[in-house]
C-alpha cells in the first residue's frame, strides 16, 4: 500500500508554523533591549524601526493566519504568502551580497526561502489532490 501525503494537512501546518515564527519575530523587534541587537549585527540607535518591523511581522501574522481560514474557499492569501516570502528572500540575499554582510540578513533570508518552498509545495501538492478528489466523486 502506497502512502498519501495529506498535502492539505501539511499546508495548514505550514502556515501555522510560518505565523508563529513571524509572531515570535515581531514580539522580539518590539520587546528586545536595543543592546541585544548589536549580537544580531545591527546597531540600533532607535526603536523606531526595529518596532515597525514587529508591527510587519503581526500583519504578515494575520495573513497566513487567513491563508489557513480560507484554504478551501480562496487561495489568494496563500500566493500572496508565498509571494512575501520571495520577495523577502530576494530583499535579504541582495542586501546581503552587496551592501552589509550581516549574518542574521543571510539567515533570514535564507529561512524566508525554505519557508517560501514548503508553503509552495504544500500548495501544489493541496491543489493536486483537489482535482484529483473532485474527479473521483
Amino acid at each position: 500500500m502506497k502512502y498519501k501525503l495529506n498535502y492539505r494537512r501539511w499546508l495548514v501546518i505550514i502556515l501555522y508554523l510560518v505565523a508563529l515564527h513571524s509572531f515570535l519575530v515581531g514580539l522580539m523587534l518590539i520587546f528586545m533591549p536595543m543592546s541585544v541587537f548589536s549580537f544580531f549585527g545591527f546597531d540600533i540607535i532607535n526603536r523606531f524601526f526595529p518596532s515597525q518591523g514587529g508591527v510587519f511581522h503581526f500583519v504578515m501574522c494575520v495573513a497566513y493566519i487567513f491563508g489557513v481560514i480560507w484554504i478551501d474557499k480562496c487561495s489568494g492569501f496563500i500566493i500572496f504568502s508565498i509571494t512575501a516570502k520571495f520577495i523577502a528572500t530576494v530583499y535579504l540575499l541582495t542586501y546581503y551580497f552587496f551592501i552589509n554582510d550581516i549574518w542574521m540578513v543571510l539567515l533570514s533570508g535564507l529561512v524566508d526561502f525554505i519557508m517560501g518552498i514548503a508553503i509552495l509545495w504544500s500548495l501544489i501538492g493541496f491543489r493536486k489532490e483537489k482535482i484529483i478528489n473532485e474527479q473521483n466523486s
